[in-house]
């Protein structure tokens, strides 16, 4: 029998109130392969950071279970990494120290020069060199800062990396550099990663796969997109692949209507409970390789990029 890498069982949380539990997400399982980059998309309220603490160990559910190389999780670990949309850095350390803090963590048996070496590709993998390195957060852009959290986190090579929204922050050409900057890292390291992201076009070119939540209480992970456009990908060249739009619409149209009307139907009474549910696979890049006539680029502009 197969095992996923990661693997979500009827992942549930509810917190208690005055005029009974308030169930902000339920039954929600899914799984990642090892090397899988995993988008999550949802609006605002669904659950979806809560989701990514739980993979980290830093919440528990109201009920379920998450698993990841067939252990249990339950708590921090470094085999997780995660990088957070407001850097989380140490602010008395340069960007080099930030980074040589979590290596000698994750590899105490290494010497300061292995440590200081690991961490100096890191920092040059994501574009930070020429002095740089040897900076504190504080004479740095917000860009360069997160920079410095991404790398910090591929140095200590967790088995997963888990991203909340690392760009949300950042201005379009800052983001979209940062973007370019973690395909090239995930294509070298073959990192697993999870990512919380509202932006769709965001999703589609960093993705493998993009997991889609309805709107919450009561949310669940409802589908499980396919993204079949081949690897390496470019901003530039991207739209012109036949799936781009397909895939493009179905994301907009689950996020516009589908993702409410869903809701809805799962909060009627005789649709209360219930048994934790597997993802729908959908690929609509598949009929775009067949030939089938997709829906026009037009439909896809009903929303901007950010899908919340």
């Amino acid at each position: 029998m197969h095992q996923h890498f990661l693997e979500v069982k009827g992942l549930g949380k509810r917190f208690p109130g005055k005029d009974g539990d308030l169930v902000v997400f339920e039954n929600a399982s899914f799984s990642l392969e090892r090397g899988e980059f995993v988008c999550i998309i949802g609006h605002s309220g669904c659950g979806k950071s809560t989701i990514l603490n739980v993979l980290a160990g830093l919440d528990r559910p109201s009920e379920g279970e998450v698993y990841m190389a067939g252990r249990e999780v339950r708590g921090p670990s470094l085999e997780r990494g995660v990088v957070f949309q407001n850097y989380s850095l140490l602010p008395w350390r340069s960007s080099l120290s930030n980074v040589t803090f979590g290596v000698r963590a994750r590899r105490p048996g290494w010497s300061k020069a292995q440590v200081r070496e690991h961490s100096l590709r890191y920092l040059h993998m994501v574009g930070l060199k020429d002095g740089a390195e040897h900076r504190k957060p504080a004479q740095l852009s917000g860009g360069m800062r997160q920079r410095v959290s991404i790398a910090r986190a591929f140095a200590t090579e967790p088995e997963l990396l888990l991203l909340d929204e690392p760009f949300g922050a950042l201005d379009a050409l800052t983001r979209g550099t940062i973007q370019d900057e973690l395909l090239k890292v995930c294509a070298e390291t073959h990192q697993t990663v999870f990512m919380i992201t509202h932006d769709v076009d965001e999703a589609i070119l960093l993705a493998d796969r993009v997991l889609l939540m309805t709107n919450g209480p009561h949310a669940r992970v409802a589908e499980s997109v396919r993204v079949s456009i081949e690897r390496p990908r470019d901003r530039t060249t991207i739209v012109h692949d036949p799936a781009y739009y397909p895939i493009r619409n179905h994301l907009v149209d689950f996020l516009v209507t589908r993702s409410r009307e869903l809701a809805d139907r799962a909060r009627l009474p005789e649709a209360s409970g219930g048994d934790p549910m597997e993802p729908l696979e959908v690929d609509p890049g598949a009929d775009a390789r067949a030939g089938e006539p997709s829906l026009p680029p037009q439909h896809g502009r009903l929303m901007a990029v950010n899908g919340n």
